[in-house]
């Protein structure tokens, strides 16, 4: 409010000026999303109704996959101190890689789908742990709140609202594996969100002595009016 900097309308700011790091963090956080409620939601309905599992018993398969995706949260979390990117970079794509595993993990017994909620839940806590802060960074601090409130909102539309229908309509038409396709694609989808932003670490997000740094981040992410 000192430097006269706030907006009357935050929402069409980040719209407007904003578009390409909107688009970006939205795809950022796709694969985040559509791996949680592929792990959560959509294996609990599978596992109980086609793969013959218990709900009580395929509930404490999946209480001890998350056991491990609170550990993976403050790893990535220090990770991602020495640079956003990388860490994302590397998380989406193994994430890729285990869209391939899913569906012979999950149908390889209680084994397999230990394994499987293991792997995935790690690798959303190992995402999870940077991307709040990533996704805070594409934005200047008029309009950080808004602009990153759309972004995980959008990625919870598109990855989170509609990935357990996607995932039971592929299974049941095309089969498992088509699930684990289907994850795969959203981490390319990830990745490309990745390519389009600069690495945020060092930006000044306070909006006080701006450094080179932070006006070229600004100007690669913020689209012309």
């Amino acid at each position: 409010m000192a430097r006269a900097e706030t907006v009357g309308f935050p929402l069409m700011t980040v719209l407007r000026r904003h578009t390409r790091a909107l688009v970006a963090g939205i795809l950022v956080c796709l694969a985040t999303f559509t791996i949680f409620y592929l792990m959560t939601v959509f294996a609990l309905s599978w596992a109980t109704t086609t793969l013959g599992y218990k709900r009580e018993s395929f509930l404490l398969i999946q209480l001890f996959g998350i056991l491990f995706f609170a550990a993976t949260i403050p790893i990535s979390a220090l990770l991602a101190e020495g640079g956003r990117r990388p860490v994302m970079f590397a998380v989406t794509a193994l994430i890729a890689v285990f869209g391939f595993m899913f569906a012979p993990l999950f149908t390889g017994g209680t084994a397999g789908a230990v394994g499987m909620m293991v792997l995935g839940l790690s690798l959303m806590g190992m995402t999870y742990g940077p991307l709040g802060t990533l996704v805070s960074e594409l934005f200047p601090t008029a309009v950080r709140y808004t602009g990153s409130s759309v972004a995980f909102s959008m990625a919870g539309i598109l990855g989170a609202s509609l990935a357990p229908y996607i995932a039971t309509w592929l299974a049941r038409n095309y089969g498992l594996e088509y699930v684990g396709y289907y994850l795969s694609a959203t981490a390319v989808l990830t990745f490309v969100g990745l390519l389009l932003i600069p690495e945020t670490k060092n930006t000044d997000i306070t909006g006080v002595g701006s450094s080179k740094g932070q006006r070229r981040n600004t100007e690669i992410l913020a689209s012309p009016e």
